[in-house]
């Protein structure tokens, strides 16, 4: 299954082991799931979490960028003119429409409704169903 994990799932993974966006991130690197991404994602995952007020260490973000990196998929998504509440969230969007694969993230309500835009449980449960469990 193709993904895109917006940086706040990244943030919450750090924050804490337990819980769903761990649990996402975990898949990603275990290659579980293919996290899907171009170069503007990996540069605002770089920035947002190297800001201080985190205060995750290099190596953690480090160790998490590059499990990732590892098995993403990399694409040049084509532009969208949609509208959104953050602009800066449109990247998101494009890779995700550009593979067709499902958007994670914890601010649903920043992007328009749609049955590929899901929460870190809600993803869980479609891997889940996926499985057959």
């Amino acid at each position: 299954m193709l993904v895109v994990i917006d940086t706040n799932v990244l943030v919450s993974a750090l924050w804490s082991a337990d819980g769903a966006p761990a649990e996402v991130v975990s898949l990603a690197i275990s290659g579980v799931v293919t996290p899907c991404l171009d170069l503007r994602i990996m540069e605002e995952y770089r920035g947002v979490l190297a800001r201080p007020k985190f205060g995750f260490s290099e190596n953690e973000i480090s160790d998490l960028l590059d499990g990732i990196d590892q098995n993403s998929l990399s694409v040049v998504a084509t532009p969208k003119t949609i509208e959104l509440p953050d602009s800066s969230n449109r990247k998101f969007l494009e890779v995700a429409d550009s593979l067709e694969a499902v958007l994670v993230t914890g601010n649903k309500r920043h992007f328009p409704q749609s049955d590929s835009i899901v929460s870190p449980s809600e993803f869980l449960d479609l891997v889940a169903r996926q499985k057959g469990g």
